[in-house]
């Protein structure tokens, strides 16, 4: 995950102020010189490193140790604030136009995602009740406009091209397309290079000058770290970018660039790519990836995450299975499928306060859940709904048919028995005649076995 080094560096230069009961100027010094370090090496530039370890040395030294704080703790608050104010104190929004339609123009490097960010941009204010309309301006790439058709379509967002035409002509055309058709939204996918240069700036600059757009919003690969904040300084030197995608922000980027993009163009993070799905996008929050990067957890974003993904009427269904004590492998299948969404398992943890540093080195068998999907699914319709017809003969079939074993049928059909009994448990009455409450949010925690896989044979070969 992202940050993973940058956050596991600043937890260790904390680390050595934990005990002592007052901070000194010298205390202070050290561990900033060790921050220092680990922005650096985090690709963070060299300006924006030297402006931060000032900033919070002249807060830290000779403040207040708050009540009830230490002064590790102190300095955590210290460097967490300043982490928020330097990837921009706040969330910004995109601009959108007094009057529609509003016009995004998107622009980036080529193989920063520009494209598929588009469409997920599209996915994104589709989903808030908006007419987004992508518009192909890319018609240098080889097969640009086929891809845009193709990921607009997942999308579920109409896609406007004209074939090899001016791009510039491209964009008016959309743009007067849109107001005909009652689109709010235009996405100009504009074209990308391998390098910035002069034809592709001017074509930037015109369409611009034609089409007037309300965002220019800039997408970087985030992986890129030092060269993402050149090249989005270049951009906003000729196009005065209002605003910048990090995509790849899930991987293992070293998050220079998430650090220094504001601090050097003055332009806001507004979204930023955390996956390969259309859904995985997200408004970036500077206080809530400061925690992440702390390592304080982030379960706004959790919680968000469960709202905009999950299916609340299947979550009220699931919870009245669980207090009936109705819940078959049909149901078991069906709460995987939900947790799925929420991304990898791993990366939801991610979010937890205080497990990020936990979860660093642990092998977590991302395929798990997918192995126990498809024996369910190799079983019948009498199978899932009662699983206790399921004999040896049964589970032989079943384990030759979604190429696992014998055991691994066992397990599952063990662990079925475990949430089964737990279930019992919960629904159980006290001595008053009471029913137990279920704490949490509705359907039943998923046995932590089948999350993690540990133990599960391989496939047959």
């Amino acid at each position: 995950m992202a940050f993973e080094g940058l956050s596991e560096k600043l937890t260790a230069a904390f680390k050595r102020l934990r005990n002592k009961g007052k901070l000194t100027e010298s205390d202070v010094k050290s561990a900033m010189r060790e921050v220092r370090m680990a922005l650096l090496e985090a690709d963070v530039n060299y300006k924006v490193a030297k402006d931060f370890t000032s900033k919070v040395t002249e807060r830290a030294v000779g403040a207040d140790v708050m009540e009830s704080l230490t002064p590790a703790q102190m300095v955590i608050k210290i460097v967490n604030e300043e982490l928020t104010e330097l990837m921009g104190s706040q969330e910004s929004r995109i601009n959108f136009a007094s009057k529609p339609p509003t016009i995004i123009m998107m622009c980036g490097l080529q193989g920063s995602g520009k494209t598929t960010h588009s469409a997920k941009l599209g996915k994104m204010l589709k989903k808030q009740g908006h007419r987004p309309l992508l518009v192909a301006c890319d018609v240098y790439r080889p097969a640009a406009i086929e891809q845009l058709k193709v990921v607009g379509s997942q999308a579920g967002v109409t896609v406007f091209e004209m074939g090899q035409e001016d791009p510039v002509n491209i964009a008016k055309t959309a743009v007067k397309h849109a107001k005909d058709y009652g689109n709010d939204i235009v996405i100009l996918d504009t074209a990308g290079r391998l390098h910035i240069d002069e034809k592709l700036m001017n074509e930037l600059k015109e369409i611009k000058q034609q089409v007037n757009p309300d965002e220019i919003l800039l997408v970087v690969d985030s992986m890129t770290g030092q060269d993402a904040v050149n090249v989005a300084k270049s951009f906003d030197d000729l196009l005065n970018i209002t605003g910048v995608i990090l995509t790849k922000l899930d991987g293992d980027t070293r998050g220079g660039a998430a650090l220094s993009v504001k601090a050097v163009t003055g332009k806001p993070i507004k979204f930023a790519g955390i996956g390969e799905k259309l859904n995985d996008i997200e408004v970036f929050h500077p206080d809530r990836m400061a925690s992440r990067i702390l390592d304080m957890g982030d379960v706004l974003t959790l919680i968000e995450d469960a709202e905009n993904r999950l299916d609340q009427k299947k979550a009220e269904e699931m919870a009245k299975k669980f207090q009936q004590n109705k819940f078959d492998m049909n149901d078991l299948f069906e709460q995987m499928q939900q947790i799925k969404k929420l991304g990898s398992i791993k990366g939801i943890l991610s979010k937890l306060p205080g497990l990020g540093k936990q979860i660093k080195d642990m092998d977590f068998d991302e395929k798990a859940m997918d192995r126990v999907g498809a024996m369910i699914q190799s079983m019948t319709k009498q199978e899932r709904e009662d699983p206790k017809i399921i004999n040896p003969s049964r589970k032989k079939r079943i384990a030759a048919g979604s190429g696992m074993k014998v055991e691994d049928v066992n397990r599952l059909m063990k662990q079925f028995e475990e949430m089964q009994k737990f279930m019992k448990s919960m629904n159980a009455r006290d001595k008053y005649g009471r029913k137990r409450r279920l704490p949490g949010l509705g359907g039943m925690p998923i046995n932590p076995g089948l999350i993690h896989g540990q133990g599960d044979s391989k496939r047959k070969k």
